[in-house]
């Protein structure tokens, strides 16, 4: 026994686990052309206790479906015989196939973002209605057969993703009528929905429809992501590669999204392309051309973040079409014209190895843009700052000119900066702590405070050292007083908190379990708002976006309830990110998200008598939120700040104030199912409400 167990112990524990999976959806796999590369096998991270479900670390899929009144037996990955045939065959009418799909393109999601942002993912945390309580959410619940219904969608509620079925409904050459379609088989809806969550669970508040860009660009970054996944699949990249001539601009199957999905809908293409779309005069695809003005007529969520796609997938072809330009000379022998027929294969091989290492380039520096994103109220200009600038921090030696193919593709499309008078790259970059510690306006500090003027004094000895924490308790007892701890919604749990005095910044290193990292966030944001409020950092506030009391901010402005003279200021989110960046050095960053709140009222008269002067008689917390406030992008090495990330006004702004309420008393275009934006600020299922009517 001794022997055996030695021997075991030798046996390396596997890195992943092979899975089949439709490489797009049924109806893609029912096309005779398309059998060869309608089923795959993919690599997930290996979970050596996965349960059956699958349940494990980061996902619990529960297959009850409440229309048929079932409730399917949960497959078991770790069955010795499904180990051996690298999971279930495709299959359209087993459920346990079915659980098996989602697992597998959620986890290998989850994996992309764990990558490009250097961090264990985290889904949003749990609170009961009206309850103070925060709780720790281990598992995204997926159903794949919860609704009867052509829809599909994350609830933030629930944290769950929910997949309907519904039957096709007519009859042509791509539909069969009565035939089911799941949605949960379409690995495209998968990975977007998936996506929303993980997004939720890095910015809860890009929920909060502020403008007309928030929405648009949740669906927007869940499509991208889906669709980039598209090319990080060798065969499926290869086939479409030698199909296109290696013209990725002509339709072509990696630029769509949910093709059964679409069809079934009666849409006679793909749910959406982001490349062309079918001409309603002639009925043929037709490439999209870029168009300044397209955004100014458009508000629709979906069709408004079909923009968005189109400019990051511009950029892409832009570095694609600049990296294969030598194999195009030689295999034309210069002429720049391919001969007849098929390419090459080797041609093919060569196309698609660069295909797919622009995809996976591009794809992470979408990702790694919404860590350098204001914490709300994003807008596209805003993700255009953030991709380039955190490109830029993670490698600043762009040979390949990403960089310049996203600024041209998006100007293109009609995305620019705000209150920028220079197109070049420098001038988009969000400010370095060097440029907003310059721009501070010298104000006297009150008493017993330090010269506003002075220099910032480094993070790092404000906030390791003694003097800064209080007694036992005090520095979270203050943390949780003043991030809106008993203002409702935003309520923080003290739960979460941890006890213990916080003395330095705990780094989230690879030993610590998911939910220790969870309860770090608030030990970290205790220690970050000791410094910004009661320590050296506070002179520097106001060139982080930040109002306090010696400010004097409208009434409105959110206040502690403990000491009611003192502004509210939310610490809300301390992360840390550890990547492998430019020339294999490893860079490593602490990421702050700072808020502030105030009320709004959609009566402009209302608001200004509620912002009177010494008025302390609100009622209630207003008709809508307004938030302000940054991002922190600190050098861990010496806790220098690399970046001050904005909102476009403070807490005190009324212009800003004033276009929040414009836009909420419009809203979103009547066509949508909910008419306006002010009922989506305030719903529950926000995403249930985007994707009714098919939109997925």
């Amino acid at each position: 026994m001794a022997s055996t167990a030695a021997g075991s112990n030798l046996i390396p524990e596997p890195l992943s686990r092979k899975l089949r999976i439709f490489a797009f959806d049924p109806g893609v796999a029912a096309q005779f052309d398309m059998a060869g590369i309608s089923e795959m096998t993919i690599d997930v991270p290996w979970e050596r206790n996965l349960r059956p479900g699958p349940v494990g670390e980061y996902i619990e899929v529960i297959d009850a479906d409440p229309a048929s009144g079932a409730f399917y037996r949960p497959v078991d990955l770790n069955d010795p015989r499904l180990l051996a045939q690298q999971g279930l065959l495709p299959s359209e009418t087993n459920p346990q196939f079915h659980q098996q799909m989602v697992y597998a393109v959620a986890m290998a999601t989850i994996l992309h973002f764990e990558r490009a942002l250097g961090r264990v993912a985290l889904w949003s945390s749990h609170r009961e209605k009206g309850s103070p309580v925060e709780s720790f959410v281990g598992r995204l619940r997926i159903y794949p057969h919860a609704l009867r219904d052509r829809n599909a969608f994350y609830s933030p509620e629930k944290k769950a993703l929910l997949f309907g079925y519904f039957p096709v409904g007519i009859k042509d050459a791509n539909n069969t009528p009565g035939t089911l379609v799941f949605t949960c088989l379409s690995h495209d809806i998968i990975a977007h929905e998936t996506t929303h969550a993980l997004l939720d669970g890095l910015h809860p508040r890009f929920n909060e429809p502020v403008n007309e860009d928030v929405l648009a660009f949740h669906e927007a970054f869940a499509d991208i992501v889906a669709l980039f996944q598209h090319f990080s699949y060798p065969g499926v990249l290869r086939d479409q590669i030698s199909r296109t001539r290696g013209n990725l601009a002509n339709e072509n199957l990696l630029g769509q999204l949910a093709q059964q999905f679409g069809r079934a809908s009666g849409r006679g293409t793909a749910l959406r392309d982001a490349l062309g779309d079918i001409d309603p005069k002639t009925q043929k695809w037709k490439a999209k051309q870029p168009d300044v003005r397209i955004l100014e007529r458009t508000q629709e969520p979906h069709a408004r973040g079909a923009i968005l796609v189109a400019a990051v997938f511009g950029a892409f072809l832009k570095v694609y079409r600049s990296r294969t330009l030598d194999l195009y000379r030689i295999a034309t022998e210069g002429t720049g014209v391919l001969r007849e027929g098929d390419i090459h294969p080797d041609l093919t091989r060569r196309l698609a190895d660069e295909a797919a290492r622009t995809a996976s380039y591009v794809l992470q520096m979408c990702i790694r843009g919404i860590d350098y994103c204001p914490p709300v109220g994003i807008t596209f200009s805003d993700y255009l700052r953030g991709v380039i600038t955190a490109d830029y921090d993670f490698n600043p030696d762009d040979q390949s000119g990403f960089r310049l193919a996203f600024v041209e593709s998006f100007r293109q499309w009609g995305i620019h900066a705000r209150s920028k008078h220079s197109a070049s790259l420098e001038s988009l970059y969000w400010q370095t702590g060097e440029m907003a510690f310059a721009e501070m306006p010298e104000q006297p500090a009150p008493k017993g405070r330090p010269n506003a003027a002075a220099p910032p004094q480094p993070l790092v000895d404000a906030l390791t050292v003694e003097d800064y924490v209080q007694a036992e308790g005090q520095a979270v007892k203050a943390l949780l007083e003043d991030q809106e701890s008993t203002q409702g919604p935003d309520q923080t749990s003290p739960q979460r908190q941890t006890t213990r005095t916080p003395r330095k910044l705990v780094q989230s290193g690879v030993s610590l379990s998911r939910y220790e990292a969870w309860a770090e966030i608030d030990t970290n944001a205790a220690i970050v708002w000791n410094w910004l409020i009661e320590g050296d950092g506070r002179p520097f506030a106001r060139s982080f976006g930040l109002v306090l009391e010696e400010d004097d901010p409208p009434p409105t402005v959110f206040r502690s309830q403990a000491t009611p003279n003192r502004v509210a200021v939310e610490v809300h989110s301390v992360r840390w990110a550890l990547r492998r960046g430019f020339r294999d050095v490893m860079d490593t960053n602490l990421l702050i998200e700072v808020t502030q709140r105030r009320r709004g009222y959609f009566d402009a008269d209302e608001q200004e008598r509620m912002d009177r002067p010494g008025n302390t008689q609100f009622r209630g917390n207003g008709d809508f939120p307004y938030r302000a406030g940054c991002t922190l992008i600190i050098n861990p090495s010496d806790l220098s700040v690399r970046r001050v990330i904005k909102t476009p006004g403070t807490i005190a702004d009324k212009k800003e104030l004033d276009r929040i309420r414009g836009y909420l008393g419009g809203g979103l275009e009547p066509a949508n199912a909910f008419d306006s934006a002010r009922q989506l600020l305030n719903a529950r299922e926000p995403f249930a409400l985007l994707h009714r009517d098919g939109e997925g």
